[in-house]
């Protein structure tokens, strides 16, 4: 137990909160701090103790993500789900419109254009990052997909 109170007071003064009053315990008869919000005082935040605002939070995303996707294990798996997300795309479309039969030339338009349009922006870059990686295996799925149906509406 004396222990645990070296633990908890350093503990509690980090975090601005400080014992007031140290209570006995029945059970073994040693000082124990008691959680009852008057045996505390709580000071206010300083101005610079870390992010308190929507905006703060908002910056610190993009740090949190490139920390989340160092590991290559995490960036193959969400590439493989970029990969079957963008298949499963194109079959949803092929479905949808082949079964309508209505506007099938402009669904298929739409997806040349986006094919096209996502291939002109990954190769004009100058260095592929993890989320224009993403967006390429995605295009992939999307066009493999589609090749796919189109195999199996010719047979």
């Amino acid at each position: 137990m004396a222990q645990t109170l070296n633990w908890i007071t350093p503990t509690l003064t980090s975090l601005n909160l400080t014992p007031r009053t140290k209570v006995p315990d029945r059970r073994y008869g040693e000082p124990s701090l008691r959680s009852s919000p008057r045996y505390f005082s709580i000071r206010a935040v300083q101005e610079n103790e870390g992010p308190r605002r929507l905006v703060d939070i908002v910056r610190f995303i993009p740090q949190l993500s490139d920390n989340y996707f160092k590991s290559p294990s995490r960036r193959a798996l969400f590439g493989g789900i970029s990969l079957l997300g963008g298949f499963y795309v194109a079959q949803t479309i092929s479905l949808s419109f082949g079964a309508l039969g209505v506007n099938d030339v402009i669904a298929a338009v739409l997806c040349v254009l986006l094919t096209e349009y996502v291939t002109k922006f990954y190769y004009s870059r100058p260095k592929v990052t993890f989320p224009l990686a993403l967006l390429n295996n995605f295009k992939m799925g999307f066009t493999y997909g589609l090749f796919i149906d189109a195999f199996k509406l010719a047979s």
